[in-house]
């Protein structure tokens, strides 16, 4: 079996990311913090309550991972990707949406595309981007 999860980084905050998350979508969360971790006899004190690995499960299996930077590791912040959702209703993916965007900023408003009945983009409170798709439209594309 082979499956795609992201695994987001953050500096800190990870666990009130993964919080909110898992509101937004009405996930399950797991979280093991560094301190909790086999490893916690090896981490700085200071990294002690920083999230080593957390998994966001969505009710459909797919999930998502993420964790606090390692020490010595700088952040620089998540760039050059978006986790994208697709919603098999406009209602479902535009609460979505709204939820993720609270504190966030919305960088493509919601509204209809040729490939989806309600498409926006935005990057949330926690400095990740998404993509919220409601409805998809079926799209012919070219192999390759």
């Amino acid at each position: 079996m082979q499956q795609f999860i992201p695994y987001l980084a953050f500096d800190g905050r990870c666990a009130d990311a993964m919080r909110f998350y898992a509101k937004a979508l009405g996930a399950k969360l797991d979280i093991m913090t560094n301190g909790q971790s086999p490893y916690a006899d090896q981490t700085p004190k200071a990294h002690l309550d920083r999230v080593m690995h957390a998994r966001l499960e969505l009710k459909d299996g797919n999930s998502l991972y993420a964790g606090d930077c390692p020490p010595g590791m700088p952040y620089t912040g998540i760039h050059g990707m978006s986790v994208t959702l697709n919603f098999d209703t406009t209602a479902d993916a535009q609460r979505v949406f709204n939820t993720l965007a609270e504190g966030g900023k919305v960088t493509m408003a919601w509204g209809e595309t040729f490939w989806a009945k309600g498409f926006g983009m935005l990057i949330d409170k926690y400095g990740c981007p998404w993509i919220v798709n409601g409805e998809m439209v079926p799209v012919a594309m070219k192999q390759g």
